[in-house]
């Protein structure tokens, strides 16, 4: 029988997971890869899915892409590594996708993503492109070589700013200070973000001091995705329920 993850002792049950098998391994630079797999997984920009191995974990990722389902992972622990080395043809359980995502809002929207925050983005700008919407995505990262997920967005983006802290390629500092210009124009109608949080309080600082609205997308250790097991509170909230998407004033609170 296999040994299906567990919550609160019980184990999940098996009807939840779709299984699906890598198709393409596409490495972001040092940082990881985007696994693309065999199926659809329909979601909403900024949902996530859980994915389990068997004998490791089960984690939350972003939605990078819904058909075909496509996750972006950083390697920065044992099961990361693991999903890393997924090669063509082996297998990954998901169940979701979960979560409230980001809505679209006026027609012109700057997305900033800091690392493999980049991910829940991903889906925004392919909407908003859709749309015939403009599209600004400003990527951050330490290093040249641990930026994620440009690839993608020079197919979706009206402009791309990049940011790296050691000045390796684009503006050298953080990805919020490459941004302030444009903030400071009011050339957005939104913005949105996801990354290390304390990327996003300065984000959430930016864009408020320039009257701007700004959602922005949690990252939290979720044990269960579905609300139960509490591990991933924001104050009064679960972000995996009540999230991962929220109104960035909310982080001062």
């Amino acid at each position: 029988m296999r040994d299906y993850p567990t919550l609160g002792g019980a184990p999940i049950a098996e009807g939840l997971y779709r299984t699906f098998r890598v198709l393409q391994v596409i490495p972001e630079g040092r940082a990881g890869v985007t696994l693309i797999l065999d199926g659809a997984l329909p979601a909403q920009p900024g949902q996530f899915a859980m994915a389990w191995l068997p004998g490791l974990e089960e984690r939350p990722f972003s939605v990078m892409d819904d058909q075909p389902l496509s996750l972006t992972v950083a390697a920065v622990g044992p099961f990361t590594h693991a999903l890393c080395e997924r090669q063509p043809g082996e297998r990954i359980w998901i169940r979701g996708p979960f979560g409230h995502g980001f809505e679209l809002v006026g027609r012109r929207h700057l997305l900033v993503g800091g690392g493999s925050g980049a991910a829940a983005l991903t889906l925004l700008a392919k909407q908003a492109c859709r749309q015939g919407h403009e599209v600004i995505v400003a990527l951050g990262a330490r290093t040249a070589e641990q930026l994620m997920l440009r690839w993608h967005f020079e197919k979706s983006a009206s402009r791309m700013i990049i940011a790296t802290d050691d000045g390796s390629t684009g503006y050298g500092g953080t990805v919020v200070a490459a941004i302030e210009a444009q903030l400071a124009q009011g050339w957005p109608n939104s913005v949105y973000g996801c990354g290390p949080e304390l990327m996003l309080h300065a984000l959430a600082r930016c864009a408020g001091q320039a009257g701007l609205p700004c959602w922005v997308s949690l990252e939290r250790v979720m044990r269960c995705g579905i609300g139960l097991c509490g591990s991933c509170h924001f104050g009064d909230r679960l972000v995996c329920k009540d999230g991962p998407v929220f109104a960035a004033h909310l982080l001062d609170k």
